[in-house]
């Protein structure tokens, strides 16, 4: 069965996207986190790694939220095992969006290994928005290949010019990537569930973050989703279980006939005679 992708708005005015309009996005989203590149580049200096050993993270790793938590270990004196398997943690979300891009956009067996490495927050957001396949194909490939593509230039040139460029703190750069990722994310909670999801996941993050290694708070804040749907299903049951028991629940369709004999009996009579 060939998979179903991205489900299409009820109104045929919203059923397409123009090419424009998805280009436009994708390329507003690459080229802004793209450019929080630099800030990695002179992070990932500044910890002591070499010009090659920081744009082959970018080039091979390219998921920046590991990337800097692997770097910030190794700055702040951490064990470099520890530090990978942090960033590796981190960087296990990608294989849940995987999951979910793999159904929608469709690609065959010989494809999937080249798209599974853009596969990271930006590109599922974008993707995700499309209301078709083919306009989820296009933002997933415009968004990953820009931000591929400005991602490691500018680690490329940031770890090149880290003592120019000084404390990225003062810049705001690594600040990019997450304020784009919830600029795309908010305009997608529309439910009271998928609010109360995102909100139980900021609550267990802040707390989890100070207490536990890099990339675990991640994975605990992803278990709000499971936590908030148990309850929504929970409270669901109990009130069905509630209409059942009210008086006269279900007793709809033998309601009787003005008459004074059961409607469905009076038409059976009626037919009969």
């Amino acid at each position: 069965m060939r998979p179903a992708g991205p489900a299409a708005p009820p109104g045929p005015a919203a059923a397409a996207k123009p090419d424009s309009a998805v280009i436009r996005d994708a390329l507003g989203v690459g080229i802004a986190v793209g450019l929080s590149g630099f800030a990695f580049g002179v992070t990932s200096a500044g910890a002591g790694l070499s010009l090659l050993q920081t744009c082959a993270l970018s080039l091979l790793v390219f998921t920046g939220a590991s990337q800097f938590a692997l770097v910030g270990a190794l700055a702040a004196g951490g064990n470099p095992l520890t530090a990978a398997a942090g960033a590796f943690f981190l960087g296990t979300r990608n294989a849940f969006y995987g999951l979910r891009l793999s159904t929608v956009l469709g690609y065959r067996a010989g494809v999937r290994p080249f798209a599974a490495h853009w596969v990271i927050d930006e590109t599922s957001a974008v993707t995700l928005a499309q209301p078709d396949r083919r306009s989820a194909r296009l933002g997933f490939t415009v968004t990953g290949l820009s931000l591929y593509a400005l991602w490691n230039l500018t680690t490329f040139i940031g770890a090149l010019g880290a003592e120019a460029l000084g404390d990225t703190d003062a810049w705001g750069l690594d600040a990019a990537g997450p304020a784009v990722f919830l600029a795309l994310l908010a305009p997608m909670l529309k439910t009271a569930v998928e609010r109360a999801a995102a909100g139980l996941a900021v609550v267990v993050l802040l707390v989890a973050l100070p207490l536990l290694p890099a990339g675990v708070p991640v994975l605990l804040a992803a278990l709000a989703a499971p936590a908030v749907l148990a309850v929504q299903g929970r409270r669901e049951r109990a009130k069905e279980a509630r209409a059942a028991r009210e008086p006269g629940a279900g007793r709809e369709g033998t309601a009787a006939h003005p008459d004074g004999g059961a409607g469905s009996d009076t038409t059976t009579e009626e037919d009969r005679a």
